[in-house]
Protein backbone atom coordinates (compact mmCIF):
# COMPACT_ATOMS: atom_id res chain seq x y z
CA UNK A 1 0.00 0.00 0.00
CA UNK A 2 1.39 3.36 -1.00
CA UNK A 3 2.14 6.02 1.62
CA UNK A 4 0.47 9.45 1.37
CA UNK A 5 3.74 10.93 0.11
CA UNK A 6 4.03 8.27 -2.59
CA UNK A 7 0.46 8.94 -3.71
CA UNK A 8 1.15 12.66 -3.93
CA UNK A 9 4.43 12.21 -5.80
CA UNK A 10 2.78 9.90 -8.33
CA UNK A 11 0.06 12.47 -8.89
CA UNK A 12 2.69 15.21 -9.26
CA UNK A 13 4.70 13.25 -11.82
CA UNK A 14 1.60 13.06 -14.02
CA UNK A 15 -0.09 16.38 -13.27
CA UNK A 16 2.44 18.82 -11.82
CA UNK A 17 2.82 22.18 -13.49
CA UNK A 18 5.66 22.90 -15.89
CA UNK A 19 7.18 26.16 -14.67
CA UNK A 20 10.27 27.99 -15.98
CA UNK A 21 12.05 27.74 -12.62
CA UNK A 22 11.21 24.10 -11.95
CA UNK A 23 12.48 20.66 -12.87
CA UNK A 24 11.01 17.32 -11.82
CA UNK A 25 13.03 14.50 -10.36
CA UNK A 26 15.08 16.21 -7.67
CA UNK A 27 16.76 19.48 -6.77
CA UNK A 28 17.23 22.20 -9.37
CA UNK A 29 20.80 22.25 -10.72
CA UNK A 30 20.98 26.05 -10.41
CA UNK A 31 20.10 27.36 -6.91
CA UNK A 32 20.12 30.94 -8.26
CA UNK A 33 17.05 30.14 -10.37
CA UNK A 34 15.27 28.86 -7.27
CA UNK A 35 16.34 31.92 -5.30
CA UNK A 36 14.94 34.44 -7.81
CA UNK A 37 11.67 32.54 -8.23
CA UNK A 38 11.16 32.17 -4.48
CA UNK A 39 11.61 35.89 -3.91
CA UNK A 40 9.23 36.77 -6.74
CA UNK A 41 6.58 34.29 -5.64
CA UNK A 42 6.24 35.74 -2.15
CA UNK A 43 2.66 37.08 -2.02
CA UNK A 44 2.43 37.01 -5.84
CA UNK A 45 0.72 34.48 -8.11
CA UNK A 46 2.58 32.15 -10.46
CA UNK A 47 0.72 33.59 -13.47
CA UNK A 48 1.89 37.10 -12.61
CA UNK A 49 5.48 36.08 -11.94
CA UNK A 50 6.20 34.10 -15.13
CA UNK A 51 6.79 37.04 -17.54
CA UNK A 52 8.70 39.03 -14.91
CA UNK A 53 10.91 36.02 -14.17
CA UNK A 54 11.78 35.62 -17.86
CA UNK A 55 12.78 39.28 -18.26
CA UNK A 56 14.70 39.33 -15.00
CA UNK A 57 16.71 36.21 -15.78
CA UNK A 58 17.52 37.47 -19.26
CA UNK A 59 19.03 40.63 -17.75
CA UNK A 60 20.56 39.03 -14.63
CA UNK A 61 21.38 35.43 -15.64
CA UNK A 62 23.78 34.80 -12.73
CA UNK A 63 24.07 35.81 -9.11
CA UNK A 64 27.20 37.79 -10.03
CA UNK A 65 25.31 39.75 -12.70
CA UNK A 66 22.65 40.63 -10.13
CA UNK A 67 25.22 41.49 -7.45
CA UNK A 68 26.83 44.02 -9.79
CA UNK A 69 23.55 45.78 -10.61
CA UNK A 70 22.35 49.04 -9.07
CA UNK A 71 19.24 49.19 -6.92
CA UNK A 72 17.50 51.42 -9.48
CA UNK A 73 18.15 48.90 -12.25
CA UNK A 74 16.81 46.02 -10.17
CA UNK A 75 13.73 48.08 -9.34
CA UNK A 76 13.29 48.76 -13.06
CA UNK A 77 12.99 45.04 -13.80
CA UNK A 78 10.87 44.44 -10.69
CA UNK A 79 8.47 47.27 -11.52
CA UNK A 80 4.87 46.05 -11.30
CA UNK A 81 5.49 43.10 -8.97
CA UNK A 82 4.99 45.20 -5.85
CA UNK A 83 6.41 44.58 -2.36
CA UNK A 84 9.69 46.24 -3.33
CA UNK A 85 11.40 45.24 -0.10
CA UNK A 86 11.71 41.84 -1.81
CA UNK A 87 13.68 43.38 -4.67
CA UNK A 88 15.96 45.15 -2.22
CA UNK A 89 16.49 41.91 -0.28
CA UNK A 90 17.12 40.07 -3.54
CA UNK A 91 19.95 42.45 -4.41
CA UNK A 92 21.43 42.43 -0.90
CA UNK A 93 21.45 38.63 -0.76
CA UNK A 94 23.02 38.37 -4.22
CA UNK A 95 25.84 40.63 -3.06
CA UNK A 96 26.34 38.58 0.11
CA UNK A 97 26.43 35.33 -1.86
CA UNK A 98 28.88 36.79 -4.38
CA UNK A 99 31.19 38.31 -1.78
CA UNK A 100 30.93 35.97 1.22
CA UNK A 101 30.26 32.64 -0.47
CA UNK A 102 32.10 33.10 -3.76
CA UNK A 103 28.91 33.04 -5.83
CA UNK A 104 27.64 29.73 -4.40
CA UNK A 105 24.56 29.69 -2.21
CA UNK A 106 25.03 28.13 1.23
CA UNK A 107 23.53 24.69 1.89
CA UNK A 108 23.43 24.89 5.67
CA UNK A 109 19.80 25.54 6.79
CA UNK A 110 20.92 28.09 9.40
CA UNK A 111 22.92 30.04 6.84
CA UNK A 112 20.05 29.87 4.36
CA UNK A 113 17.63 31.23 6.98
CA UNK A 114 20.01 34.12 7.68
CA UNK A 115 19.91 35.35 4.07
CA UNK A 116 18.11 38.65 3.59
CA UNK A 117 14.46 38.26 2.62
CA UNK A 118 14.16 34.61 3.62
CA UNK A 119 11.43 33.90 6.15
CA UNK A 120 10.64 30.42 7.50
CA UNK A 121 8.63 29.42 4.42
CA UNK A 122 11.00 30.71 1.73
CA UNK A 123 14.06 29.34 3.55
CA UNK A 124 12.47 25.88 3.79
CA UNK A 125 11.30 25.99 0.18
CA UNK A 126 14.71 27.09 -1.10
CA UNK A 127 16.48 24.37 0.90
CA UNK A 128 14.17 21.70 -0.50
CA UNK A 129 14.04 22.88 -4.11
CA UNK A 130 17.71 23.85 -4.46
CA UNK A 131 19.35 21.09 -2.42
CA UNK A 132 16.68 18.45 -1.71
CA UNK A 133 17.16 19.06 2.01
CA UNK A 134 14.46 17.38 4.14
CA UNK A 135 12.61 20.55 5.10
CA UNK A 136 8.85 20.97 5.43
CA UNK A 137 7.30 23.79 3.42
CA UNK A 138 4.28 25.45 5.03
CA UNK A 139 2.38 28.31 3.45
CA UNK A 140 -1.30 29.10 2.99
CA UNK A 141 -1.71 26.26 0.48
CA UNK A 142 -0.24 23.70 2.85
CA UNK A 143 -2.21 25.00 5.83
CA UNK A 144 -5.43 24.62 3.85
CA UNK A 145 -4.56 21.08 2.73
CA UNK A 146 -3.58 19.92 6.21
CA UNK A 147 -6.65 21.45 7.85
CA UNK A 148 -8.96 19.77 5.35
CA UNK A 149 -7.09 16.48 5.34
CA UNK A 150 -7.38 16.10 9.12
CA UNK A 151 -10.51 18.24 9.48
CA UNK A 152 -8.93 20.80 11.76
CA UNK A 153 -11.71 23.34 12.22
CA UNK A 154 -10.32 25.55 14.95
CA UNK A 155 -9.05 29.04 14.05
CA UNK A 156 -5.72 28.90 12.24
CA UNK A 157 -3.85 30.99 14.79
CA UNK A 158 -4.65 28.46 17.52
CA UNK A 159 -3.42 25.33 15.74
CA UNK A 160 -0.15 26.31 14.05
CA UNK A 161 1.97 23.78 16.03
CA UNK A 162 -0.49 20.99 15.18
CA UNK A 163 -0.47 21.91 11.49
CA UNK A 164 3.33 21.89 11.44
CA UNK A 165 3.53 18.53 13.19
CA UNK A 166 1.15 16.89 10.74
CA UNK A 167 2.81 18.53 7.72
CA UNK A 168 6.24 17.34 8.87
CA UNK A 169 4.94 13.80 9.35
CA UNK A 170 3.68 13.73 5.76
CA UNK A 171 6.81 15.20 4.15
CA UNK A 172 8.89 12.83 2.03
CA UNK A 173 12.40 13.33 3.39
CA UNK A 174 14.07 11.51 0.50
CA UNK A 175 12.28 13.44 -2.24
CA UNK A 176 11.91 16.81 -0.55
CA UNK A 177 12.22 18.88 -3.73
CA UNK A 178 9.48 17.08 -5.63
CA UNK A 179 7.32 16.80 -2.53
CA UNK A 180 7.50 20.56 -1.91
CA UNK A 181 6.48 21.27 -5.52
CA UNK A 182 3.79 18.61 -5.38
CA UNK A 183 2.01 19.91 -2.30
CA UNK A 184 2.17 23.46 -3.70
CA UNK A 185 0.54 22.25 -6.90
CA UNK A 186 -2.07 20.29 -5.00
CA UNK A 187 -3.14 23.48 -3.24
CA UNK A 188 -3.04 25.56 -6.41
CA UNK A 189 -4.78 23.10 -8.73
CA UNK A 190 -6.97 20.75 -6.68
CA UNK A 191 -7.43 21.73 -3.03
CA UNK A 192 -8.28 25.31 -3.94
CA UNK A 193 -9.98 27.78 -1.56
CA UNK A 194 -13.21 27.64 -3.56
CA UNK A 195 -14.68 24.63 -5.37
CA UNK A 196 -11.91 22.13 -4.54
CA UNK A 197 -11.69 19.22 -7.00
CA UNK A 198 -11.90 16.43 -4.41
CA UNK A 199 -12.47 13.70 -7.01
CA UNK A 200 -9.09 14.52 -8.58
CA UNK A 201 -7.17 14.53 -5.31
CA UNK A 202 -4.65 11.75 -4.65
CA UNK A 203 -5.54 11.99 -0.96
CA UNK A 204 -9.33 11.86 -1.32
CA UNK A 205 -9.63 8.46 0.35
CA UNK A 206 -7.84 9.64 3.48
CA UNK A 207 -9.18 13.20 3.60
CA UNK A 208 -11.71 13.77 6.40
CA UNK A 209 -13.23 16.75 4.57
CA UNK A 210 -13.44 15.35 1.03
CA UNK A 211 -16.71 16.38 -0.64
CA UNK A 212 -18.02 17.79 2.65
CA UNK A 213 -20.60 20.55 2.42
CA UNK A 214 -18.44 22.86 4.52
CA UNK A 215 -15.09 22.12 2.88
CA UNK A 216 -14.77 25.71 1.61
CA UNK A 217 -15.02 26.98 5.20
CA UNK A 218 -11.89 25.03 6.17
CA UNK A 219 -9.52 26.39 7.37
CA UNK A 220 -11.13 28.95 9.64
CA UNK A 221 -9.54 32.34 9.12
CA UNK A 222 -10.14 35.74 10.63
CA UNK A 223 -11.16 38.20 7.93
CA UNK A 224 -8.91 41.23 7.74
CA UNK A 225 -10.49 44.64 7.28
CA UNK A 226 -8.73 47.08 4.97
CA UNK A 227 -7.91 50.57 6.11
CA UNK A 228 -8.93 53.26 3.59
CA UNK A 229 -6.61 56.19 2.91
CA UNK A 230 -7.64 59.17 0.81
CA UNK A 231 -5.23 61.75 -0.52
CA UNK A 232 -4.04 63.83 -3.45
CA UNK A 233 -1.26 63.20 -5.95
CA UNK A 234 0.23 66.12 -7.87
CA UNK A 235 1.36 66.29 -11.50
CA UNK A 236 3.59 69.38 -11.47
CA UNK A 237 4.66 70.57 -14.92
CA UNK A 238 7.18 73.29 -15.77
CA UNK A 239 7.36 75.57 -18.81
CA UNK A 240 9.27 72.91 -20.78
CA UNK A 241 6.51 70.33 -20.27
CA UNK A 242 8.60 68.28 -17.86
CA UNK A 243 7.04 66.78 -14.74
CA UNK A 244 8.34 66.65 -11.21
CA UNK A 245 9.18 63.33 -9.55
CA UNK A 246 11.02 62.52 -6.34
CA UNK A 247 12.76 59.49 -4.94
CA UNK A 248 11.07 58.07 -1.87
CA UNK A 249 13.56 58.12 0.99
CA UNK A 250 11.28 57.10 3.85
CA UNK A 251 11.79 53.56 5.08
CA UNK A 252 9.04 51.16 4.08
CA UNK A 253 7.72 49.07 1.22
CA UNK A 254 8.25 51.77 -1.42
CA UNK A 255 11.64 53.04 -0.25
CA UNK A 256 13.92 53.87 -3.17
CA UNK A 257 11.18 54.16 -5.79
CA UNK A 258 10.27 57.33 -7.66
CA UNK A 259 6.88 58.96 -7.25
CA UNK A 260 4.81 61.99 -8.07
CA UNK A 261 4.46 64.06 -4.87
CA UNK A 262 1.36 63.24 -2.88
CA UNK A 263 -0.21 63.99 0.46
CA UNK A 264 -2.87 62.44 2.67
CA UNK A 265 -3.95 65.72 4.25
CA UNK A 266 -4.21 69.30 3.08
CA UNK A 267 -2.85 70.76 -0.14
CA UNK A 268 0.71 70.42 -1.35
CA UNK A 269 0.60 73.50 -3.54
CA UNK A 270 -1.71 76.46 -4.14
CA UNK A 271 -3.25 77.34 -7.51
CA UNK A 272 -3.65 73.70 -8.51
CA UNK A 273 -6.45 72.16 -10.58
CA UNK A 274 -8.44 69.05 -9.80
CA UNK A 275 -8.17 66.92 -12.95
CA UNK A 276 -11.36 65.06 -12.11
CA UNK A 277 -9.37 61.84 -12.26
CA UNK A 278 -8.42 59.50 -9.44
CA UNK A 279 -6.70 56.18 -8.90
CA UNK A 280 -7.40 53.38 -6.46
CA UNK A 281 -4.87 50.78 -5.37
CA UNK A 282 -5.13 47.93 -2.89
CA UNK A 283 -2.10 47.19 -0.77
CA UNK A 284 -2.18 44.17 1.56
CA UNK A 285 -4.28 45.80 4.28
CA UNK A 286 -4.82 49.26 2.80
CA UNK A 287 -7.12 50.69 0.16
CA UNK A 288 -5.65 53.94 -1.15
CA UNK A 289 -7.59 56.45 -3.22
CA UNK A 290 -5.72 59.44 -4.67
CA UNK A 291 -7.27 62.38 -6.51
CA UNK A 292 -5.02 63.59 -9.33
CA UNK A 293 -4.21 67.29 -9.11
CA UNK A 294 -2.36 69.20 -11.85
CA UNK A 295 -0.43 72.45 -11.66
CA UNK A 296 1.96 74.57 -13.70
CA UNK A 297 5.05 75.53 -11.70
CA UNK A 298 8.11 77.56 -12.61
CA UNK A 299 10.38 77.13 -9.63
CA UNK A 300 9.18 74.30 -7.45
CA UNK A 301 11.42 73.78 -4.43
CA UNK A 302 11.97 70.14 -3.54
CA UNK A 303 14.49 67.35 -3.50
CA UNK A 304 13.27 65.78 -6.74
CA UNK A 305 13.86 66.37 -10.44
CA UNK A 306 11.93 67.41 -13.54
CA UNK A 307 11.88 64.88 -16.40
CA UNK A 308 9.99 64.62 -19.66
CA UNK A 309 7.00 62.22 -19.68
CA UNK A 310 8.92 60.02 -22.13
CA UNK A 311 11.81 59.70 -19.67
CA UNK A 312 9.60 58.27 -16.92
CA UNK A 313 10.39 54.76 -18.20
CA UNK A 314 13.87 55.23 -16.76
CA UNK A 315 12.63 55.76 -13.21
CA UNK A 316 11.16 52.75 -11.35
CA UNK A 317 7.77 53.49 -9.83
CA UNK A 318 5.27 51.57 -7.75
CA UNK A 319 2.13 50.17 -9.37
CA UNK A 320 0.16 52.95 -7.70
CA UNK A 321 2.28 55.63 -9.38
CA UNK A 322 2.18 53.78 -12.68
CA UNK A 323 -1.62 54.01 -12.49
CA UNK A 324 -1.34 57.77 -11.98
CA UNK A 325 1.04 58.04 -14.94
CA UNK A 326 -1.31 56.05 -17.17
CA UNK A 327 -4.30 58.20 -16.23
CA UNK A 328 -2.51 61.43 -17.11
CA UNK A 329 -0.20 60.45 -19.95
CA UNK A 330 -2.14 57.42 -21.30
CA UNK A 331 0.96 55.26 -21.03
Amino acid sequence: MKTPAELLLKWYAQNGRDLPWRIKGGAHPNPYVVFVSEMMLQQTTVKTVIPYFARFMARFPTVEALANATEDEVFQYWQGLGYYTRARSLLQTARIVAEKYGGKFPQNPQEISALKGFGPYSAASFAALAYNLPTTVIDGNVQRIICRLYRLTEPLEKIQPLIRAKAEALTDKQNAADYASAIMDLGAMVCTPKKPQCLLCPWQNMCLSANAADVEQIPQKNKLTKKEINGKVYILSNAEGKVYIRKRLEKGLLHGLYEFPWTEQGDLIADATDSGLSVTHIFTHIKMILEIITAQVNDYQGDGIFVSPEELDNYPMSTLMQKVRHKIFKK
